[in-house]
């Protein structure tokens, strides 16, 4: 047919007009065909379908719904048949009248003039509220922000709603850097009625004249516990368990009372609740940021101990080489950790790291990283020293605390007078926490209108938490 030519003039004959092809299964294949009368029953059954509300089209037939349906016009609505002229906008108008600030252009003007005279920029609090945005560095460590989510500092409040003791956790290597301002001065605002313990956790990581000083420092403001948290050999915890007999004695008036435990991140709040319980009830890590949420733990019948998720509160003279040195932050996730090493080797002596080490005298925080890379056998590929690697193996031994390092108190008069054969002594730190736990009882007798002399008498069911005590308090003078 294609080879030969066309004949046009037999083409021209033909009459002109659709042309038709005779219907044949064959010329289909595997396709499945329908004949009109098979159409118009399954619309009618559609149709029955969709007007019975108790029956749902679950499964569609094998064909389109397009040749199922009608796609009828939708009729135009005449707003005119709706609402008339008359009854919308004429004097004989139903519709109600949108309540605007001004309904003509004069009134609009004047209502401006006077807002722009009363104005006050320092009211404004929407003028500034972008400010923090727009100064965040955008070259940033994103990590440096950790403990500081809205979801944490929702959770602090709720401890600190829910307890009628509240017990700061400081580190023992930097007290201050750690101790919670903001917490303090919400309390004495807000919640006068409940109370503040300091607990000096990991004092077994300083000497001890050093955690000595900073318990007479830090009791001149509240109540303060030297602690080890340690679920086989703790110091300090039969004191810590009298301090809390006397805060429930004087709320006898309750059924139970709660001790909640706030700080900042990898403090040990949930080692000091697991050594008080001698079980690991919480879940604890030499990582900051392991506790998630808020939980709740019985000490007693009427003791419940409440652990909080580390918040950090930001100051405006911290830097980011001190929030990674106090330890808030995971030091595998730091995208530089080797620009924080300088602040390490300007805190520690150079002895000390090299016998930690095992390595030589260096120039600069890059000599001292490869030096230790070089001793350790983190290499890359041509020998080059990994330096990122060893410095996040060291900021993890300064937060495990393996780095010795300590700070001291400000000088007082009371601290010159002391003589340096009590400070050696291990006992001293015993004594005064039980000579802390005297002066609150005396504080709480007074207030209570009480003479209590003695030591309040164990609660019902508590025989086994009393001969703890008995048994730390033997373990610490022994010590």
């Amino acid at each position: 047919m294609y080879n030969q030519k066309p004949n046009y003039e037999k083409m021209k004959e033909r009459p002109t007009g659709p042309a038709r092809i005779e219907g044949n299964r064959k010329l289909f294949g595997n396709v499945r065909t329908l004949d009109s009368r098979q159409i118009e029953k399954m619309r009618a059954d559609l149709a029955l379908q969709k007007e019975n509300p108790y029956n749902v089209l679950i499964k569609k037939k094998l064909m389109p719904l397009s040749l199922v349906t009608d796609n009828a016009k939708e009729q135009k609505i005449n707003l005119l048949e709706v609402e008339s002229f008359e009854t919308t906008f004429g004097p004989k108008s139903r519709r109600k009248k949108p309540k605007l600030d001004s309904y003509n252009f004069v009134n609009m003007l004047e209502k401006v003039d006077k807002s722009q005279s009363t104005y006050n920029h320092l009211k404004d609090n929407d003028l500034h509220k972008n400010d923090i945005l727009n100064e965040r560095d955008p070259y940033k460590d994103k990590m440096l922000n950790a403990g500081q989510s809205r979801r944490i500092w929702e959770e602090l409040y709720k401890v600190i709603d829910s307890s009628d003791v509240l017990c700061v956790v400081l580190d023992a290597r930097d007290p201050l850097g750690t101790r919670c301002y903001h917490v303090e001065e919400h309390l004495k605002k807000n919640c006068p009625n409940k109370h503040i313990v300091m607990v000096l956790n990991k004092c077994d990581l300083i000497p001890t004249w050093a955690a000595n000083k900073w318990i007479k420092y830090l009791s001149k403001d509240f109540p303060t516990i030297a602690y080890k948290a340690s679920i086989t050999n703790p110091f300090g915890k039969g004191s810590f368990l009298q301090l809390l007999r006397q805060f429930d004695n004087f709320h006898k008036d309750k059924k139970n009372i709660s001790v909640g435990f706030v700080g900042y991140p990898n403090v040990g709040k949930s080692s000091v609740i697991n050594s008080l319980k001698r079980m690991k009830v919480c879940k604890a890590a030499p990582v900051p940021g392991e506790t998630k949420v808020w939980q709740y733990i019985t000490l007693t019948k009427r003791i419940f101990l409440i652990d909080c998720p580390g918040v950090v509160y930001g100051s405006e003279n911290d830097t980011d080489l001190d929030t990674v040195l106090k330890g808030v932050v995971r030091a595998e996730r730091l995208e530089d950790p080797s620009t924080y090493i300088y602040g390490i080797l300007n805190k520690v002596k150079s002895t000390d790291l090299q016998k930690l080490y095992g390595i030589g005298e260096w120039e600069d925080d890059e000599d001292f990283l490869t030096l230790i890379a070089k001793k350790s056998g983190k290499l890359l590929k041509g020998g080059e020293p990994d330096i990122q690697t060893v410095a996040k193996m060291v900021l993890f031994d300064w937060q495990k605390g393996e780095i010795p390092y300590f700070t001291l108190p400000p000088k007082t008069t009371d601290q010159e007078e002391e003589t340096k054969g009590d400070e050696n002594d291990l006992n001293v730190l015993a004594k005064t926490n039980d000579m802390i736990v005297k002066i609150n009882e005396e504080k709480n007798n007074e207030k209570l209108g009480e003479n209590l002399g003695k030591r309040p008498c164990p609660f019902e069911g508590d025989e086994d938490v009393e001969g703890d005590d008995n048994e730390v308090v033997e373990e610490e003078g022994a010590n």
